[in-house]
């Protein structure tokens, strides 16, 4: 028999198991809070461009063709900046302490569709090390293009520059809390609706009836001890009374 849940047993599993599902989320955003103040290290960016633009002997010679293949050749100048044939010149010149592959993995290189500027981000967990990290790498790749590609059609149109108060890049706390409470939160729930199917007791009329398929002829109150006893004190005083008022009715007789 196919089983259906409305929205109202939705909200009765997760009011049920509320205090649960916030415990996941305060726990996630701590967790994340933590890792991203304490434990992830922050790390910064800086950004180098350069020009690609083929000098001409007759200016009046340059049309969107010339345009064209600049922009062509940005897709093969991609490649050359991460390779080891200027990485090694720009670890050896500033003494870094890794290899060219693991600069290569630093170095973010991008250009806007039709675009000939190029532009050569640097990440580094200094930000002064970013700084030179990308104005280096796009100074060496400058000298090196005329022998590699036997052109001289790159020029460097902004230089990266250390700012008196950089901002880190990463980590995000604000956004890593947010994300950490958004799966605290759905994890919680999952697990609320997890407990809530796997839980076969029965404890309601409706249990009875959901369950069992068995209507419901009578129910069995639960009484607390408590109030056991204070009805027992309540029957006592009420026969006191009673036997007092019949005693006071015999004397005036």
């Amino acid at each position: 028999m196919e089983e259906t849940i409305s929205l109202k047993e939705i909200f009765g599993v997760v009011k049920k198991r509320l205090l649960m599902i916030l415990a996941f989320v305060f726990g996630a955003a701590l967790v994340a809070a933590i890792i991203s103040y304490f434990v992830l290290t922050p790390t910064y960016q800086s950004s180098s461009q350069f020009i690609v633009n083929q000098e001409l002997q007759d200016p009046t010679q340059y049309n969107t063709n010339n345009i064209q293949t600049n922009v062509q050749m940005i897709n093969t100048y991609n490649i050359i900046i991460k390779s080891p044939a200027i990485l090694d010149d720009v670890v050896e010149e500033l003494n870094l302490p890794y290899s060219s592959a693991a600069l290569g993995e630093k170095i973010q290189v991008s250009s806007a569709d039709s675009s000939q500027v190029v532009t050569v981000t640097a990440t580094d967990e200094n930000p002064a090390t970013a700084v030179d990290i990308a104005n280096t790498t796009v100074g060496i790749f400058q000298n090196e293009i005329p022998e590699i590609m036997n052109v001289d059609n790159v020029s460097i149109l902004n230089e990266a520059q250390l700012s008196p108060n950089p901002s880190p890049v990463a980590p995000n706390p604000i956004l890593n809390i947010a994300i950490a409470i958004v799966l605290g939160a759905m994890v919680g729930v999952g697990i609320a609706f997890l407990l809530e199917y796997l839980d076969n007791t029965i404890t309601t009329e409706d249990d009875v009836e959901n369950k069992l398929g068995l209507p419901i002829l009578g129910v069995i109150s639960w009484v607390e001890e408590e109030d056991i006893r204070g009805n027992h004190f309540n029957f006592q005083s009420s026969r006191k009374r009673r036997s007092g008022f019949d005693g006071a009715q015999e004397k005036s007789i």
